[in-house]
């Protein structure tokens, strides 16, 4: 009987170990950055970064894909004060202050072109960074202040 127990236990625990070691997260699907001039940010993510936008919704946010994800710019007025219901369930209120980071990949030969538009838009290049693995990186300002850096698609070896 006590043997019994122990191994329905033991096959329980056995299965329990394995259903959480095939559950694994796939990749980032969204990242969000917030802005409280939208008009301002889609000039700068859609006109100057050439993002595809997805959908805008007046003074609540701005959606673009980007690569294989999305980007969100979120204005943090509405979004961190004014619920939102998709389908009668609610989405939880967020929003956040003072700059954020988003860096963006690109192809190595293409960051002297990406200086070059920036540099016609009069978009200020902060920083720029040549990583110990041969990747480089420019860091440069979107109009709320967030960080934007183009980087060498290779930066992370994951390519």
């Amino acid at each position: 009987m006590l043997i019994d127990r122990i191994l329905t236990v033991s096959f329980f625990l056995i299965e329990q170990i394995t259903i959480n070691l095939s559950m694994r997260i796939q990749k980032i699907l969204e990242t969000c950055m917030y802005a409280e001039d939208l008009e301002a940010a889609a000039k700068f993510y859609g006109d100057m970064l050439k993002l595809e936008l997805i959908s805008w919704e007046e003074n609540r946010h701005i959606f673009y894909k980007c690569g294989g994800g999305m980007l969100l710019i979120f204005n943090p007025g509405h979004t961190s004060a004014e619920q939102t219901f998709v389908n009668g369930s609610p989405v939880p209120l967020h929003g956040a202050k003072g700059p954020g980071h988003l860096a963006l990949a690109v192809e190595e030969n293409d960051i002297p072109q990406w200086k070059e538009r920036l540099i016609s838009y009069n978009i200020e290049i902060e920083s720029e960074v040549n990583w110990p693995n041969g990747c480089h990186s420019i860091y440069f300002r979107d109009p709320s202040g967030n960080s934007v850096e183009l980087v060498s698609s290779g930066l992370w070896g994951m390519d």
